[in-house]
């Protein structure tokens, strides 16, 4: 990663342009072209520098539900039971844990009523009992990583 790589995920960490051309006010911003700017984010994802470039929603205030769910799954079915879960278009993370408790997932949904909905079908499909772990307080931690 050079200079520019490092600008470039510094930059975008604090904010992206909500713009009829965003990845050209954002190469303007970094004294490159549009072209290098998508260039070389894709090369930052295709090497693995950077896991996701995405926007990330609020999804409670646009009337959607998030939850953190975990299920206890033997070993030996993790990888069929991990392909089952991720499956669900509901799945938007999901990891394994070093604990009883060993893959947890977040949930979310266009409306509350789905994450319920959503966990019965997960329980259905896997057999396995999951566990809901819904957000009692939100917090903001501004977070950033430097390059």
């Amino acid at each position: 990663m050079d200079a520019i790589d490092r600008d470039i995920i510094n930059t975008l960490q604090a904010g992206f342009p909500i713009c009829p051309s965003p990845y050209k006010q954002v190469a303007q911003g970094l004294n490159i072209s549009e072209p290098e700017l998508l260039t070389r984010l894709q090369g930052l994802l295709d090497s693995g520098f950077l896991s996701r470039f995405g926007p990330l929603f609020h999804a409670e205030q646009m009337g959607g539900a998030l939850t953190l769910a975990a299920v206890k799954v033997p070993e030996q079915d993790f990888e069929n039971i991990a392909d089952t879960i991720n499956a669900f278009p509901e799945v938007a993370h999901n990891y394994a844990r070093s604990h009883e408790l060993n893959m947890w997932f977040v949930l979310a949904t266009e409306n509350p009523a789905q994450i319920e909905q959503t966990i019965v079908k997960i329980e259905q499909q896997t057999g396995l009992q999951v566990y809901n772990m819904p957000k009692i307080h939100e917090y903001f931690v501004g977070l950033k990583l430097e390059a």
